[in-house]
């Protein structure tokens, strides 16, 4: 078996204060894989710069120039960490055997990706980085992550429990993850869904080595609801069911109020009236409200409008150019 061609791929927002260290760190790990005859030396490094505002693009190019592992695809503009991982996938996948994916931050241990290449020689053609623990988050991080996929596996969502993007996909699965054309991206819904054999490898999350996270909490609860509402439609269902249960409860209030009436015991309630047409109103908004979601979800996708437009491109260059060379020689 030919020794595969590796390409890590590393979306990248802002991430000038810990750019240098990651370039580092991830060449240090090629260099030992091709060492260790796990990979083929044409492997590579693929930072996605998303739009940064900052110098994360003029530092991979000036990396690119001294580091031959190193290579950059710039988007034209912020598209969001999904879709500038999938740009990055879909540009690897063209002249890879297999692709890792990897955030830039240095929080998932690197030293796994031995692992994940020797489960891909094993013949799996998907790898999961899983933590072991999530002893660093907070207790509100734990207790909120731990509820939600929970509650994804309550509602019919298959997820890999403490999983995030850090994992290895052959090219076969990368193609088939390619099929599925959807704008409203969560990566970590579809990979499942792309069948294959796939294996897990656990590890220690570490703490980011540097800069701030880009995941504060309100983009956190918009990243679960995108990925509740991409694969289900249990809100809609729970309003539904909430609807009836309302209905119900006002049923037996008529049929209590009317019997007073008649009973010649009717007490002036305005303030129950008041709660009950707050309470069915505010009902009536939430359930607009996540309806609303998903229609807004469906005008996005029938749109059919491209992901991300990319401006630059050193990986697909540099390797049409070594095929040039290559021709030459030959």
């Amino acid at each position: 078996m030919n020794k595969p061609v590796l390409t890590i791929v590393v979306p990248c927002y802002n991430e000038e204060d810990v750019f240098m260290e990651t370039s580092t760190q991830l060449s240090h790990v090629l260099e030992m894989l091709i060492a260790d005859s796990l990979i083929s030396r044409e492997s590579k490094l693929l930072f996605v710069d998303d739009g940064s505002k900052d110098r994360t693009w003029e530092l991979i190019e000036s990396e690119s120039g001294h580091n031959s592992f190193v290579k950059g695809l710039k988007l034209a503009k912020n598209v969001g960490h999904q879709n500038a991982l999938m740009a990055g996938l879909e540009t690897a996948a063209k002249k890879s055997d297999c692709v890792i994916s990897i955030d830039a931050d240095l929080q998932d241990d690197i030293s796994v990706i031995q692992a994940f290449l020797e489960k891909y020689w094993e013949g799996y053609d998907i790898v999961y980085g899983v933590r072991e623990s999530r002893k660093t988050d907070t207790f509100f991080k734990r207790t909120t992550a731990v509820g939600f996929y929970r509650f994804m596996e309550r509602i019919g969502i298959k997820l890999v429990p403490n999983h995030a993007d850090f994992r290895l996909m052959s090219k076969r699965a990368l193609e088939e993850l390619f099929k599925f054309k959807e704008t409203n991206l969560f990566l970590r819904g579809l990979v499942p869904l792309v069948g294959f054999s796939s294996a897990k490898v656990y590890y220690d999350r570490k703490e980011r080595f540097a800069g701030e996270s880009k995941y504060p909490l309100k983009k956190m609860l918009a990243f679960a609801f995108d990925g509740i509402s991409s694969f289900s439609v249990a809100p809609i269902r729970f309003v539904t069911f909430i609807g009836f249960l309302a209905m119900f409860i006002s049923i037996l209030a008529g049929v209590y109020a009317l019997i007073q009436d008649l009973l010649g015991h009717t007490v002036s309630g305005w303030t129950s009236l008041v709660i009950s047409i707050w309470f069915v109103g505010g009902l009536q908004l939430l359930g607009l409200g996540i309806i609303g979601e998903y229609i807004g979800k469906i005008y996005f996708e029938v749109k059919k409008r491209p992901r991300y437009a990319i401006e630059r491109d050193s990986f697909s260059v540099s390797q049409t150019n070594q095929q040039i060379k290559e021709a030459i020689g030959h």
